[in-house]
């Protein structure tokens, strides 16, 4: 994937993160996908959303998550 994820302009969203290209907050994949409802609710009900992009958003979270943690523990 060649495009940013994200997107933070005061413009698009009064500055909230959203996926680039798109109106659509990160942290409404986030929500849903934290109250039981599935990617493919989320996919449908944000169609310009793409498979990829939110794939991509949720590895990236991960990986981060894990090299906080690993520094966490060497620090």
């Amino acid at each position: 994937m060649n495009e940013p994820l994200i997107t933070i302009s005061k413009e698009i969203m009064s500055g909230t993160p959203v996926f680039y290209g798109t109106r659509v907050p990160v942290k409404t994949l986030l929500d849903y996908l934290t109250t039981d409802e599935t990617m493919d609710e989320f996919l449908d009900d944000f169609p310009t959303v793409s498979r990829e992009q939110a794939t991509a958003l949720l590895e990236t979270a991960l990986h981060s998550l894990i090299e906080q943690q690993y520094e966490n523990i060497a620090g």
